[in-house]
């Protein structure tokens, strides 16, 4: 690369800056997650699965693939299951749910297919003192729940996630599940050097998440997740596992992250180009959560303020990636014009090499365990680019609230109003939760 700059090199001082700032905190990241431990069994658990935990799954079209997801939630031993669809899709989940273990899965539904609404009627027919959210696709190892539970030995934390990777749909990965798979491997190193720097983590992704039932009962809490508005305007249902996140930051409540084998959950992705329309409903989510975390409320300043730092580098990378292709084209012009000092096709390789090499050795911890994915690099390195692009367009359209991936979700506030007259007072379905009593029990075992 100083090969390319060597006649102008002064004008391209401040790009290398910003190549060099990148890369190190790469490695500060890197280092972070390698001191990173994650908090061990204890020998005397305050929580019992078969007493504490209840797994909440929200869905509307789990197939097959749920009586896997299910049967390894059951490994860990719960004490109950609740599956919360629309009406329409009840009795083909009773089928599954029956056909895994009928006692411990209990199907309830609501009025319309919104998943917001669809978590708060689990919260409201839980007993428990803890709370798990799953994916009706998420496979979980034997001892998943035993570590999500360990962190809430201490009282002050409210949510614990997981690290994940990918399970193919088919025998083998497609291009698109890899790429997933690449993006699995940096954010498993991020979430668990922002943990280990400063406790913080962007979001405790909604694929796998525990929390207090205490704090998910709250009446504000209910009434701000269900009517959560962008500008004041749009009303959102996808983007749960951000306003969750946030909530635990800005009322004092402290969140971690179990990143290791015990803890990582297998979860599919879209095998085929529908997984760019994943990537842009998570990239909206992340710009209308982040600029609401940085810029008004603000708690994650104080709080945690390496992931504050996080979030703020995620903000402006778009910009930062899209410097190098505009500075090769800039010498690919001068170079056909005659005014540079190298032939076009030589700056063209000379660049590709480079980007070869720097995003292969980011991709090392997965390309060390799957050896065979080397050849989806460019891939990688090209869906790279388009991402930056991406990442613009949806700061330019959050209106778009649209879940995107998922057949039959409707108006969110005519869901609303429907599971509210569903969950008027004398409701058959709901459950009361008593938490000094759940409080009490958890003191007993103590």
């Amino acid at each position: 690369m100083l090969y390319l700059t060597a006649d102008k090199f002064p004008v391209f001082v401040p790009f290398g800056v910003i190549g060099f700032y990148r890369y190190l905190w790469f490695l500060i990241r890197v280092a972070a997650s390698m001191a990173y431990r994650p908090v061990p069994l204890p020998i005397n658990p305050t929580y019992i699965a078969a007493e504490d935990v209840t797994i909440i799954v929200p869905t509307i079209d789990a197939g097959e693939e749920f009586k896997q997801a299910a049967r390894s939630w059951l490994v860990g031993k719960p004490k109950e299951i609740i599956i919360i669809t629309e009406e329409k899709m009840k009795g083909p989940l009773q089928e599954l749910a029956d056909a895994v273990d009928p006692s411990r899965i209990r199907v309830l539904t609501v009025p319309f297919a919104n998943k917001r609404l669809q978590m708060v009627h689990g919260i409201r027919n839980t007993t428990t003192d803890i709370i798990c959210f799953a994916d009706d696709d998420a496979i979980w190892p034997p001892k998943m729940l035993p570590y999500i539970l360990a962190p809430f030995e201490d009282q002050k934390v409210g949510g614990v996630g997981t690290s994940q990777r990918v399970q193919p749909v088919g025998d083998s990965m497609t291009v698109w599940e890899v790429l997933a798979a690449f993006r699995l491997t940096i954010r498993n190193i991020e979430i668990s050097a922002s943990t280990h720097i400063d406790g913080g983590v962007p979001c405790l992704s909604g694929r796998t998440a525990a929390y207090r039932t205490i704090i998910l009962k709250d009446p504000e809490f209910i009434h701000g997740f269900t009517n959560d508005l962008w500008l004041n305007k749009y009303h959102l249902n996808s983007g749960d596992d951000k306003f969750l996140t946030r909530w635990m930051v800005s009322h004092g409540w402290s969140t971690y992250i179990q990143c290791c084998y015990d803890s990582e959950l297998l979860s599919t992705m879209k095998p085929n180009w529908r997984f760019l329309l994943q990537v842009l409903r998570w990239t909206r989510n992340t710009w209308r959560s982040d600029l609401r975390s940085l810029f008004m409320e603000r708690h994650v300043w104080t709080s945690h303020p390496y992931c504050a730092y996080t979030m703020v580098d995620k903000l402006f990378n778009p910009f930062t990636l899209l410097v190098g292709p505009v500075l090769v084209t800039y010498l690919c012009v001068k170079a056909a014009k005659g005014d540079y000092h190298l032939a076009v096709w030589k700056i063209v390789l000379s660049y590709m090499a480079w980007l070869t090499v720097t995003r292969t050795l980011k991709l090392l911890p997965h390309l060390w365990k799957r050896p065979q994915d080397i050849i989806h690099v460019p891939a990688f390195i090209a869906f790279g680019y388009y991402f930056a692009i991406m990442k613009l367009y949806a700061l330019f359209t959050l209106h778009e609230v649209g879940w995107g991936t998922r057949a039959g979700i409707g108006d969110a506030t005519q869901a609303l109003n429907a599971l509210n007259a569903q969950n008027a007072p004398g409701s058959a379905q709901e459950k009361p939760y008593d938490p000094e009593a759940a409080n009490y029990a958890g003191q007993q075992r103590r």
